[in-house]
């Protein structure tokens, strides 16, 4: 689902199957009901210790609330972040929620429509993937779940259009709105994090200037209920391709392999009213491992709640495409490199249509379960001497 914040918000009607019909969409002061319906998140299964942090108290620059900010973005680089005040972060819930059903509606198309949005063969990460197009592991099982991606450049004008069907080119401005939302609490997440390592004042922010060519993009999910005697993986271990995500969701299935050499696979709950944030490989390379970009993977919704669509929605941001996806200079704060280590001259673009496309097969075959070609951060989070 690479990856990225998320937010649950309370209430969002489900559907079943690839192409399941809308059950639920009676809106109640902005979100949907629906949720109360759903089996609970079970209380017998692990959860990752994330912290629980305000937007608001990190819109007022409470110092103990940045701290907490600082520590889980160097410890996890995974944190819950509470929605629910006026202004930007109530907006976007209410956004996310008119999405959800947005992305039931995407959805419901045929197949065939919905293939006609697949761009992969020009390269491109935008658009349409379907259900089983990527590989998930070395064994070559592929992933459950279909999800199409909005590019943001398209959304906001810094690019020529592409191709989309009318459910989405009706909603653009509710996606701009979303976009926007979103992007300014990355912005705000940068800007604390810049300050926290020293950097020069505007040096994350200036490398994901949201009206430069990016990656940024939503992304919609549908991962349809499996038989209960074959659940497996629905997207495979990975960490996040740019440098944050924002993800809303109301089921589980989502998990973290918190750091060290004996650490488990731990589920996120859904919370309603926050986002669930994660930082990706770009703030790892800029800080040679001091941010975090967590492992992680989604499985089958836990308990009962595995015999139920799970949707999501993610705001991705990445860096500029020009950005080299290395180590920054002008902080003390960050460790050098190692004596004798080299880092890779990839741009931030190529570094993402590596990882988003390597390991589709219809484009790569059998390289496309090559995991050591197509990785990301992922040695840097396991952090196994630790």
């Amino acid at each position: 689902m690479a990856t990225a914040v998320t937010a649950i918000p309370i209430g969002l009607g489900t559907t079943n199957g690839v192409n399941g019909a809308h059950m639920n969409g009676n809106h109640v002061n902005g979100h949907t009901k629906g949720a109360a319906s759903l089996p609970p998140f079970p209380t017998d299964v692990p959860k990752a210790p994330l912290l629980r942090l305000s937007l608001a108290k990190l819109q007022a620059n409470d110092p103990d609330e940045i701290n907490r900010l600082n520590r889980a973005c160097e410890d996890l680089g995974f944190f819950y972040l509470d929605l629910r005040s006026p202004g930007t972060g109530q907006n976007l819930l209410d956004d996310a929620d008119r999405l959800f059903t947005v992305g039931e509606q995407l959805y419901e198309l045929p197949l065939e429509e919905k293939q006609k949005y697949d761009f992969m063969h020009k390269n491109s990460y935008f658009g349409y993937k379907g259900y089983g197009a990527n590989v998930v592991d070395r064994t070559g099982r592929t992933d459950r779940n279909e999800f199409y991606n909005v590019s943001k450049d398209d959304i906001l004008g810094v690019s020529d259009p592409w191709p989309a069907p009318d459910v989405l080119n009706n909603q653009r401005p509710l996606l701009k709105n979303f976009m926007i939302n979103a992007h300014s609490i990355v912005s705000l997440v940068l800007e604390q994090l810049n300050n926290h390592l020293g950097l020069p004042p505007q040096t994350l922010q200036n490398l994901h200037r949201q009206t430069s060519p990016s990656g940024d993009q939503v992304r919609f999910i549908k991962a349809p209920p499996q038989p209960m005697e074959d659940r497996q993986i629905t997207l495979g271990e990975h960490t996040d391709f740019g440098s944050v995500t924002i993800l809303f969701n109301r089921l589980g299935g989502l998990q973290v392999l918190p750091p060290g050499r004996d650490a488990q696979w731990c589920y996120v709950q859904p919370l309603p009213g926050h986002a669930i944030v994660n930082l990706g490989d770009a703030m790892a390379k800029f800080t040679n491992g001091l941010l975090r970009s967590n492992i992680h993977r989604v499985v089958s919704p836990p308990g009962e709640q595995g015999d139920h669509t799970r949707y999501s929605l993610v705001y991705f941001a990445r860096p500029e495409e020009g950005v080299l996806m290395k180590r920054l200079n002008g902080s003390e704060k960050i460790p050098e490199l190692e004596p004798g280590a080299t880092e890779e001259d990839i741009t931030a673009k190529d570094w993402i249509i590596r990882r988003a496309l390597g390991h589709r097969h219809a484009l790569n075959k059998e390289k496309a379960m090559d995991f050591e070609s197509f990785q990301g951060t992922e040695k840097l989070s396991r952090r196994e001497g630790k």
